[in-house]
């Protein structure tokens, strides 16, 4: 996919798969991300990749960009090394852990759904982001 001028995280909704952005576009999504995800308690966040070490890659270096404790591993879920094809990770801050599957017939990238019971007005789901946003 080519590279999208990009007015914001609103105009991500719908996509099925995350766009390659230049850099002015890359530093305009993380600062209005970082900008929303303050707003906000916890976080699950599902990444659709092409392999299981490029999900968990994604999720790491969005755990770090985002300041965000590491999820462990769910036991029920697969390891990354363990899958062949796309697959589908999902992260969830509450309870501290991810889940990898395979799943085919998916797009590619990172949504980002941030929770605030306190004031569920600031809730949201973010992306399809690219796999390499928060890539150091």
């Amino acid at each position: 996919m080519s590279a999208s001028p990009l007015a914001g995280l609103s105009d991500l909704a719908g996509l099925r798969s995350a766009p390659t952005v230049d850099g002015p576009a890359r530093q305009r999504l993380r600062e209005q991300l970082e900008a929303r995800t303050a707003l906000c308690s916890w976080f699950t966040i599902g990444v659709m990749a092409p392999s299981g070490p490029a999900a968990l890659e994604a999720l790491r270096a969005c755990e770090r960009a985002l300041g965000w404790t590491p999820l462990e591993p769910d036991p029920a879920g697969s390891t990354p090394g363990s899958l062949t094809g796309p697959v589908f990770l999902k992260g969830n801050q509450r309870i501290g852990r991810f889940l990898l599957r395979s799943e085919t017939g998916l797009g590619e990238g990172i949504l980002i759904t941030g929770h605030n019971p306190d004031d569920p007005d600031q809730e949201d789901t973010w992306g399809p982001l690219p796999l390499d946003l928060f890539a150091a």
